[in-house]
């Protein structure tokens, strides 16, 4: 062996220098578990009791060894922080279902791979071309659904084979997730709506309407057939799968639900969070908010639920903070009074949800939002993915070691540096030998070796015309490499007999001292021909056309362009070295998943200012539509700004001229005896109402297409008849001020 793993999360030696990167291994405890754990009716010796000492290091338990001690399974331990080279902020990190490694996916559409133990980067692949938004694993661990910002969501095989897409919504999918018997998976979308899909056939099974604004998340229950779903209303809905029909909306929140979750064990709690600073904790058999979670100075922005303890809940927060809680400690402040939780109150329906405050804080766990979070599902690692670009791990801490209260993880970066707990310069010392040992470990999977392009002919990489060609693959080196030339120069291993007993004489006026200097004072070998006779293949030049002599030469009259055979493509070799290495096909390099994100412009700008769905078109005026929550209704929006001012001109047109009408009929109804005159009146009012309307809505309407095209907002169909009937007000109130003026 190369070397060892030491404690739960200690250093990994490999021959020649230290490495001081961190790794964790669980096995020994479970090991240590499995072989002294007391056996069901037998009476042996326990366990011994863990102290906060180093020398209890050898009885660390598992998770599950202490399913009633959460507390001992606190993430307060920064492991590792993970890079990318081309760094993109993660939306959404993902453990495998074995729990060897890491998926996370970024804005730039990209899979990465993480190794779980050493936390070494180990391959990435272009899997969206647009930001992915969320990961789900099957609960059978066999599939993967991945949704993106176009609204499109991918299967893949467990070897990341990406066997079929659906276009499941115009808009973004924010979340997926796979019904108990993985035979269905509902999706939430931008759209306002759920969608129910067949997962065999990937078909769509019903739509769940309800929402008045984009859903932002939503949950399978893992037993029964109950779909959850926050949005920006902010209200939380549970819905009846088989029927589609909403059973009970939940209320609490007052902004934005940015996450929902059941609790995967029992699955009778329901975590929901928002864009505020509180989250709350449901009881689906009381459809009431039990506990009132406390802590975060900012806006929480994802959550997560321990896979074994059922009482520990984790949220992320938008300034990078991260908060553990434990529902059955409420840990409140010091001077601050307990509160009385519902199941425990006389009258349950009556009392106010309980708060608890975290158990631990981890304040500077990011720079930036948390966007996604993700437990190892032995329950020993956390995984947290942010718009700072970094994945991080964190797990509990070494009995004894009390080194991380004061990291700059908890204490900042600046508080860190003072108290001597944290090195700038040490710390970015070890960033780059971490990146020099995931490039030295990950470079067989990013590239292939580069060879000569034509083997054996210095300078001829030069010569004009003779352009590198494309592979099949999509990668700048390709699977399938340059084949170099066998030496045969004298004669004795050739397979076939030589033309004239020799080398073929040249052609007449050929001046071979030319051609000798033209090409740096050597010859290349000459093509051999098979021994079918058969010609060689002719290579695929990029332009089409084959390589240009090199400059100064001038070909004889009748001399035929010699085509190259041996820049013909080999078959892909089983790896980069040729040797018995790691033998996964080449996968596109960060530096090209660079290149495409700015070839196409970067995609994920484009999608977050162009707000329309693909296939879009203006709606005819008036286009309004039900506005109340009626099954099966369909919205209109406007999304350009000449719609916008359109509609508002035509609506105040509408209603200012329709009350002047009103206005002149009343009038020549009073007025009826002097028919003659009085015919004028209704033409006078039509054209004065005409001007206002035209001038107000003009007005009105530019205001309002300027101020939500620079947003990007997309305006409801209401939202014009709605400032034409304020205008046709305002026109009114200001007719009764000017005659009480004159």
């Amino acid at each position: 062996m190369d070397g060892g793993y030491h404690g739960e999360h200690g250093s990994f030696e490999r021959r020649g220098r230290v490495n001081r990167r961190n790794a964790t291994d669980i096995g020994t405890t479970y090991v240590h578990w499995m072989r002294n754990r007391r056996p069901t009716g037998r009476r042996i010796r326990g366990f011994e009791v863990e102290r906060p000492d180093s020398d209890f290091i050898v009885d660390m338990l598992p998770p599950a060894a202490r399913k009633g001690h959460a507390a001992d399974s606190l993430p307060a331990k920064h492991v590792h922080s993970s890079l990318n080279k081309v760094r993109q902020p993660v939306n959404a990190v993902k453990w495998t279902p074995e729990g060897r490694r890491l998926l996370t996916g970024s804005t730039s559409g990209e899979f990465t791979l993480w190794n779980g133990t050493g936390f070494n980067f180990e391959t990435i692949m272009q899997a969206h071309d647009v930001a992915i938004r969320t990961l789900c694993y099957s609960h059978n661990d066999e599939w993967l659904l991945s949704a993106d910002q176009d609204g499109v969501i991918k299967y893949w095989q467990p070897n990341f084979n990406n066997v079929q897409q659906i276009r499941a919504h115009e808009y973004p999918v924010r979340d997926v997730a796979f019904a108990p018997t993985d035979a269905k998976f509902v999706s939430a979308s931008d759209d306002q709506t759920i969608k129910i899909w067949d997962f065999a056939s990937g078909e769509l099974q019903s739509t769940l309407d309800g929402h008045q604004w984009d859903v932002k998340c939503a949950d399978w229950h893992p037993t029964k057939g109950l779909i959850v779903s926050g949005s920006k209303d902010h209200t939380v809905r549970l819905w009846d799968p088989r029927s589609g029909r909403c059973l009970t909306v939940l209320h609490g929140h007052k902004n934005t639900l940015t996450m929902t979750r059941f609790e995967p064990n029992n699955g009778v709690l329901l975590a929901s969070c928002a864009r505020e600073q509180t989250a709350r904790v449901f009881d689906i058999r009381m459809m009431r908010d039990v506990f009132l979670l406390k802590g975060h100075n900012k806006e929480i922005s994802s959550m997560v639920w321990h896979p074994i303890h059922s009482n520990m809940l984790s949220t992320g927060g938008n300034e990078g903070s991260m908060m553990h809680y434990l529902l059955d400690e409420q840990n409140a402040p010091a001077g601050t009074a307990l509160t009385v939780s519902p199941y425990d109150a006389p009258n349950p329906a009556d009392s106010t949800a309980q708060t608890v405050d975290p158990a631990h804080r981890v304040e500077h766990a990011h720079e930036y939002a948390i966007w996604n979070m993700d437990w190892h599902p032995l329950g020993h690692i956390l995984a947290s993915g942010s718009n700072d670009r970094a994945t991080r791990f964190w797990t509990r801490p070494r009995p004894g070691d009390d080194s991380y209260v004061n990291d700059r993880w908890h204490i900042g970066q600046e508080a860190a540096e003072a108290q001597g707990t944290w090195k700038k310069s040490e710390a970015q010392r070890r960033e780059q030998e971490d990146e020099a040992d995931d490039e030295a470990e990950g470079i067989d999977d990013q590239q292939m070796p580069v060879r000569p392009f034509l083997p054996g002919l210095p300078g001829l990489s030069g010569l004009p015309g003779l352009a590198k060609p494309s592979f099949p693959d999509g990668t700048s080196t390709g699977g399938a490499q340059s084949m170099g030339l066998p030496d045969f120069s004298n004669g004795a291993s050739l397979p076939f007999q030589m033309p004239n007993g020799g080398v073929p004489a040249p052609s007449p006026g050929m001046d071979l001292e030319a051609l000798k200097k033209a090409f740096g004072g050597q010859l290349p070998q000459p093509p051999f021909p098979p021994p079918n006779g058969s010609l060689l293949p002719m290579p695929n030049f990029a332009n089409g056309a084959p390589p240009q002599l090199p400059p100064g030469f001038v070909p004889p009259p009748g001399f035929p362009m010699p085509t190259l055979p041996w820049t013909a493509q080999s078959p892909t070799p089983t790896n980069g070295t040729g040797g018995s290495g790691r033998r996964r096909a080449p996968l596109p390099s960060q530096a090209e998943s660079l290149q495409a994100e700015m070839r196409q412009g970067s995609n994920f700008l484009k999608t977050v200012v162009d707000t329309r769905p693909l296939s879009y078109t203006p709606p005819q005026f008036p286009a309004l539509y039900w506005p109340f929550p009626v099954y099966g209704t369909q919205t209109q929006y406007l999304y350009d700004a000449r719609s916008m001012w359109l509609f508002t001109l035509y609506w105040t047109l509408i209603c200012v001229v329709g009350i002047h009408i009103i206005a002149a009929s009343y009038a020549v109804a009073m007025q009826w005896k002097n028919w003659k005159i009085v015919w004028v009146v209704p033409i006078i009012y039509v054209v004065v109402g005409g001007i206002e309307a035209v001038i107000a809505g003009n007005v009105v309407g530019g205001l309002l297409s300027g101020v939500y095209s620079v947003g990007y907002f997309r305006m409801s169909t209401w939202i014009p008849l709605s400032w034409g009937i304020i205008n046709t007000l305002v026109l009114v109130l200001s007719s009764f001020a000017i005659q009480g003026g004159l």
